[in-house]
């Protein structure tokens, strides 16, 4: 008998919000999960605010100008979010994606990078893995290696996920220039809109979103085999 896969994830859009009402909201929300609950993903453009992961050191933030700075139980370190880029959260219950046991985190991310990676595609962008750097990188051009998109995730013991990724638009990068992204000095931040490409927010929404199902409802299937570069501008892994 060949497994049941589980119904596609249900798409929210959030609209714009603020950080800490939709991250309280994420915690909320998987608290409250039974094996039942469909998972979600959840569309958010955010007002300005720095995020630190669980291992970040607030001395990477060099000047916040009175934008908030969260801490945050998401891995990886600090990074902004701001009005002209997508957010989207994956609330996911891995345990379901993998009969007989959860899916491993690693895949997962590779689901998620693909997505991005695809999305990209679609706009005739160029995006690329680093190895051992969570988030998407510009694979050639002037820009090079200058990262696109981030990724952070928190993972409970149980397989339940919350977190997500961000793919910048067309958004004003200064703020990114006031951290030192992930924790390195002189790592460059790209918007699509920077690159080339003018693109309305809500269409990469919706891109973003549909590509992220896409990958989801085939989570047992390898992603597209991109090998990973190597590390950015001589940055090592975020």
């Amino acid at each position: 008998m060949s497994a049941i896969r589980p119904a596609p994830a249900i798409v929210r859009d959030l609209g714009r919000a603020d950080y800490e009402p939709v991250f309280a909201a994420m915690r909320a929300f998987t608290d409250a999960r039974e094996p039942g609950t469909p998972d979600e993903l959840w569309v958010v453009e955010h007002a300005p605010v720095y995020t630190l992961g669980l291992g970040a050191d607030p001395a990477h933030v060099l000047a916040p100008h009175g934008i908030p700075v969260v801490q945050t139980d998401r891995g990886g370190e600090v990074t902004f979010h701001g009005p002209g880029q997508v957010v989207i959260y994956l609330l996911i219950d891995l345990r379901r994606q993998k009969p007989g046991g959860k899916l491993y985190a690693r895949q997962f991310v590779t689901k998620i990078e693909q997505a991005i990676i695809d999305v990209l595609a679609a706009y005739n962008l160029a995006g690329v893995r680093i190895e051992g750097a969570p988030g998407i990188y510009m694979a050639d051009g002037p820009k090079q290696g200058a990262k696109i998109a981030a990724l952070g995730l928190k993972v409970r013991g149980n397989g339940c996920t919350y977190h997500g990724v961000s793919l910048n638009v067309a958004m004003d990068l200064s703020p990114f220039t006031w951290i030192n992204p992930c924790g390195y000095a002189g790592l460059e931040t790209v918007d699509m809109k920077s690159v080339g490409v003018d693109a309305a927010l809500a269409d990469v929404q919706t891109d973003l979103a549909r590509a992220l199902v896409m990958q989801l409802a085939t989570m047992n299937s390898p992603a597209s085999t991109q090998q990973p570069q190597s590390s950015p501008q001589g940055h090592a892994a975020i």
